[in-house]
């Protein structure tokens, strides 16, 4: 073992692959716990699903004459599914985007009780996740490198009932931005492999280092409180200058990823979605409501950072498209040197000087 630029360096011997985590037990924890999804007629189910399933097709080809990306690639399905079958599709798809990560070896016992608790705990956390969630890309899912495109039927449904807009359009509107992401993975031949790097990276760094972690903890707190409850800022502040480095970069490429899924939503929604705008406001008043307890809980799982994610993404998306078209903008995709930095994020021009 020794060090190289102040980060631990273990010996292939001293690591063992992939996270701690009874990846079983999280599933069976997700299943039992996830809530039932509205009760509906076997008639409105099978209407949605049909529905769903085409209109993923229809939106892909929708975001593809948004974006210029993707052209000659294949119309791939989309799976509709239930809440216990996404969240048991979610675990596998971090099973298989951690396997990466190098860890310290430790004793048989010790570690197979972190995998008992960690098991629980991602159970129960994608239990809660997993009755909200409309859909997602996850482009290490299934059996291939095309990843798998899941739409939660019972979540569509509840959340177009209240947000009490038609639900042919609501439909489609959660598909485009499904099916950008889709488009982002597929389009884009190194993104993948290179999102799996950086988030073994910053596995590997920080459990290396987790005894430097302690010692920010207290840095940490103040910061959360000053931050109003923003569990960013406290995630940010427990890193170390290599941990922060990676976690700076993937936090960039995936504001990055979803700021432009709600550009092209938008751009593509007002020709194929007449209720765009309507969905829109209502769905962003919905994203900042809740009771107390929901809202406590999406701040601990950081859902309110990924909110503001959208905002800085969309942002940077809205002013690099106005200033020199999508085609230029499609620089992004170049390279990973290409990817913008979360300084070049908020400051968009800087991109383009350096980049576009």
């Amino acid at each position: 073992m020794g060090s190289l630029a102040g980060v631990t360096v273990l010996a292939e011997t001293d690591t063992l692959p992939g996270l701690p985590v009874n990846w079983a037990l999280a599933r069976r924890t997700a299943a039992r716990l996830v809530p039932a999804g509205p009760p509906v007629s076997a008639g409105v189910a099978t209407e949605l699903v049909e529905r769903l399933r085409a209109d993923a097709a229809v939106a892909e080809g929708h975001v593809r004459a948004v974006t210029g990306l993707g052209g000659g690639l294949p119309l791939l399905p989309a799976d509709v599914v239930d809440r216990p079958t996404w969240a048991a599709a979610a675990i596998d798809g971090m099973a298989e985007l951690t396997a990466g990560a190098r860890l310290p070896r430790t004793a048989r016992a010790a570690r197979a009780v972190t995998a008992t608790t960690s098991g629980l705990q991602l159970g129960g956390v994608l239990a809660f996740v997993g009755s909200r969630v409309l859909g997602q890309y996850d482009p290490f899912g299934g059996s291939d490198s095309e990843g798998r495109l899941l739409l939660v039927a019972p979540n569509v449904y509840a959340a177009q009932q209240a947000l009490d807009v038609p639900a042919e359009d609501f439909g489609l509107w959660v598909c485009l931005h499904e099916a950008t992401h889709r488009l982002q993975f597929t389009a884009v031949p190194w993104l993948r492999d290179h999102f799996a790097a950086e988030v073994s990276e910053f596995l590997s760094i920080s459990t290396a280092n987790g005894g430097a972690m302690i010692e920010r903890l207290p840095e940490a707190l103040k910061a959360l409180r000053e931050s109003k409850g923003d569990s960013l800022a406290l995630v940010e502040l427990l890193q170390g200058p290599e941990q922060k480095a990676v976690l700076d970069r993937l936090l960039a490429l995936t504001t990055l990823l979803e700021g432009h899924a709600d550009h092209v939503m938008d751009a593509a929604g007002p020709e194929v979605v007449p209720s765009v705008a309507t969905i829109r406001r209502r769905f962003t008043a919905r994203r900042r409501g809740g009771g107390l307890v929901d809202r406590v809980l999406r701040a601990l799982l950081g859902v309110e950072a990924k909110v503001k994610q959208y905002a800085v993404g969309a942002a940077f998306t809205d002013h690099v498209v106005r200033e020199v078209g999508m085609a230029d903008f499609n620089a992004v995709w170049q390279s990973p040197d290409s990817l913008p930095t979360r300084t070049e994020l908020a400051h968009p021009e800087q991109w383009l000087t350096r980049v576009a």
